[in-house]
């Protein structure tokens, strides 16, 4: 008898098995993008209201502009695509979540419920962060350069900055989920994350400073202090629960 054939008659998934649910998950978490960015692709005028909504608190200027004939059209498929990763996700997360289930304890399985209420909320709490960051980020960019100089942004470039800082701001926020992740499977330990913690201090100032869009050093502020609170908390609660 093979090695695969063997791990398919104690229960386990075969490497074959594991790539074909990989698949699966990656399908269903693309339509769920797909239909997110449908969504956001019919609602846009909205979408894009609230977007420039701190460029005009900034700026006084209450509309951006476009260069390009395709410009406009490709600017709202961007926005559309970053917004349907946005709505899609908590069908993302929880096919990661469904992914790496097999491989926990029956035990370890009931949070699966907070795991999602958490991912989700921290995304959530992340765009808004970013989204609340904004008009700081944009007063310091645009005034940076000197009073000669007058801002005129284009649509594409404004728009993908915002999006990409709700995202990274997102992500960034799903930092203690992982870690709590890694303790539930005790691949770490809190005494490993107290002894590391200068480490990740520095990390953590060197991660938002490369995931930041508009490098401006408020949003990198935002985005580190709240990912070093993140840390601490989760050995507050890792000690708690004995891990």
């Amino acid at each position: 008898m093979t090695e695969s054939a063997a791990s398919g008659a104690d229960g386990r998934m075969t490497v074959v098995e594991h790539l074909s649910e990989l698949r699966r998950r990656l399908i269903i978490a693309l339509l769920a993008i797909a239909v997110g960015a449908v969504v956001c692709f019919v609602f846009f005028d909205t979408i894009l209201e609230v977007l420039v909504d701190p460029y005009t608190e900034i700026s006084g200027n209450e509309r951006l502009i476009f260069t390009d004939p395709l410009e406009a059209f490709t600017t709202r498929l961007r926005v559309s695509g970053y917004g349907g990763i946005a709505l899609a996700s908590p069908v993302i997360l929880w096919q990661l979540w469904r992914f790496v289930t097999p491989g926990l304890y029956s035990r370890e399985k009931r949070y699966a419920i907070p795991f999602m209420v958490s991912s989700i909320s921290l995304f959530v709490l992340g765009g808004f962060v970013a989204y609340r960051t904004l008009p700081n980020a944009l007063d310091f960019l645009l005034n940076i350069g000197g009073s000669e100089l007058e801002p005129l942004l284009t649509a594409q470039k404004y728009l993908s900055m915002v999006s990409l800082m709700a995202i990274a701001f997102g992500i960034a926020f799903e930092f203690p989920v992982v870690l709590m992740f890694l303790l539930l499977a005790r691949a770490l330990t809190t005494r490993q994350l107290r002894h590391w913690r200068r480490w990740v201090l520095m990390g953590v100032v060197t991660f938002a400073a490369l995931i930041t869009p508009s490098a401006d050093p408020y949003s990198q502020l935002m985005m580190a202090v709240p990912m070093y609170i993140f840390y601490e908390a989760v050995i507050i609660i890792g000690r708690v629960m004995r891990r």
